[in-house]
Formats: structure tokens, C-alpha cells, sequence
């Protein structure tokens, strides 16, 4: 069994910053990507970061030079930086994983359960 435990959100006002990890846990063999989505009530869920196993980072324009994405490797766990929040950062912030369990070859795709992250005055 494989888990992924996001955590970090909470209320922040306009213009502040929150730090978001996700943590794996279980039977792990091997991490490849790492994401982080988001969805609004009421809209569609997307992506706003995603890292690879060497590190390399990709962003959409909405967050790109706001958010940044890392890894620990040897903690299986990803982080999200997001400073300068606005009120449209208002979601449900979800990571996903690209995992394979010990011992087995196939990955598999796994998310979290969300964490809240509230924008407002």
C-alpha cells in the first residue's frame, strides 16, 4: 500500500505565503513525478506544478514566478512554495505521484486527499 499525505494549508491573507508538503508513505520502490493540482468549487481540477525525478520544474503562467515546487528524495516527499497569494488561489490542493511499489516494476498513479488553501482579508 502506498499513501500520499498532503498537508500546510489553512487561511493566509492577500499578498502572504503558505508552504505545502506531501508526504509518501507504505511499500515504496521507486518515486518518479511529482505534482501538485488544485480545484476550486465548482471548476475544474488543474495543474500548478509538476517536478520530475531529476528536478526539473514546469509551472502554468498563473503561478509561474509565485509558486515553486521541490522535492526531498530521500523523504519521498514534495513541497509547494506559494508566495504572493491572491484570492483566485482559493482551492482544494491535491498531489499526485508517480510510484512503483517495492519490489514490483509497473507504476501507478496516486493522489492525496487534499488539503484547503483559503485567500482572503
Amino acid at each position: 500500500q502506498v499513501r500520499l499525505v498532503e498537508s500546510g494549508g489553512g487561511l493566509v491573507q492577500p499578498g502572504g505565503s503558505l508552504r505545502l508538503s506531501c508526504a509518501a508513505s507504505g511499500s515504496i520502490g521507486s518515486v518518479g513525478t511529482m505534482y501538485w493540482y488544485r480545484q476550486a468549487p465548482g471548476g475544474v481540477r488543474d495543474s500548478v506544478a509538476t517536478i520530475t525525478s531529476s528536478g526539473s520544474t514546469n509551472y502554468p503562467d498563473s503561478v509561474k514566478g509565485r509558486f515553486t515546487i521541490s522535492r526531498d528524495n530521500t523523504k519521498n516527499t514534495v513541497y509547494l512554495q506559494m508566495n504572493s497569494l491572491k484570492p483566485e488561489d482559493t482551492a482544494v490542493y491535491f498531489c499526485r505521484a508517480i510510484i512503483s511499489q517495492r519490489g514490483r516494476a509497473q507504476f501507478r498513479d496516486y493522489w492525496g486527499q487534499g488539503t484547503q488553501v483559503t485567500v482572503s482579508s
